[in-house]
């Protein structure tokens, strides 16, 4: 079955002026059928857009990829379309990428980065595109998806708005670590993102109005999690308001370390979704060490 799956993955490459082995195509296709147990369909597009990819990687091309869900990317280098609201850019300052950050549908959430030399056009937060042609990536566990110059990025008229679902998540545990970005920060008045430099990625220099924030890693005695706190919530468990961290900036070290004073090393319960790798919490207790948190402490 395979040599018959590979003899016509040949025919199809051969036409299009791409030499290369049955025995190379049948290897590939073991490779993702028996071993990591792709469908038939999905492991022969791999296969072909893999040799696609490799013999003519520069110039536009017409692909063969498909609409797709979020939860159905189990492979890489896979070539899909995909219908997805930007639901977080992330900071950027390298220079080789446009945009980077977190997509959305239904089914869930996944990173995304958009190189600069793809000349691509720019998303917002918060509105819903069609993406098409994406290929998928596999790093430190976890899939994302990269924008290329083959690629197209369509907005979706707001009746078409994406619902993105997310998964509720509620964890004991503590601090561990304060991370570069918290404390006050500068936001773009027109798209909300964090300035670096005074300068928004989309907008360019712009007079930032000023909002407080907490990056953390938590400990819930089994693995590390990124964490975010808003404003309103940074103020509820730290008692820190945004006149007060304002004030504070003026001096050494400004408010970030009030912040440290008030969570690092301490052990709360937090709830939240968890969007992408941050969970993104809306509600944060401080933990009674002789109480909740006894069966937990022997994991620390």
């Amino acid at each position: 079955m395979l040599k018959s799956m590979a003899l016509q993955l040949q025919s199809q490459l051969s036409g299009l002026d791409i030499d290369v082995s049955v025995e190379e195509i049948e290897k590939r296709l073991d490779s993702l059928i028996n071993k990591y147990k792709v469908s038939e369909d999905e492991a022969k597009r791999t296969v072909k857009n893999y040799f696609l990819n490799k013999n003519n990687p520069s110039g536009f091309r017409t692909l063969d990829s498909e609409l797709v869900k979020i939860n159905d990317i189990k492979t890489e280098g896979r070539w899909i379309d995909i219908h997805a609201k930007v639901v977080q850019l992330w900071d950027n300052e390298h220079e080789s990428i446009s945009q980077v950050g977190l997509i959305g549908d239904e089914t869930g959430v996944i990173k995304f980065v958009s190189w600069a030399r793809s000349n691509l056009p720019k998303v917002q937060e918060n509105k819903s595109y069609e993406f098409k042609n994406l290929v998928t990536d596999f790093w430190n566990g976890r899939y994302s998806l990269k924008m290329n110059q083959n690629s197209q990025i369509i907005e979706l008229d707001e009746d078409k708005d994406i619902e993105v679902g997310t998964t509720e998540v509620e964890m004991i545990g503590a601090v561990v670590s304060i991370q570069e970005g918290s404390g006050l920060i500068k936001r773009c008045p027109v798209c909300n993102r964090a300035l670096i430099n005074e300068s928004c990625g989309e907008h360019g220099s712009v007079e930032g109005k000023s909002d407080i924030r907490v990056k953390a890693v938590f400990d819930d005695g089994k693995q590390a999690h990124d964490i975010l706190l808003n404003a309103e919530v940074t103020e509820k468990i730290t008692g820190i308001t945004l006149k007060k961290a304002e004030k504070a900036s003026v001096f050494e070290g400004g408010i970030v370390d009030e912040i440290k004073s008030a969570l690092l090393g301490r052990y709360f319960k937090v709830k939240g979704p968890k969007l992408g790798r941050y969970v993104l919490v809306d509600e944060i207790i401080r933990c009674d060490l002789k109480g909740e948190l006894n069966g937990i402490l022997g994991r620390f």
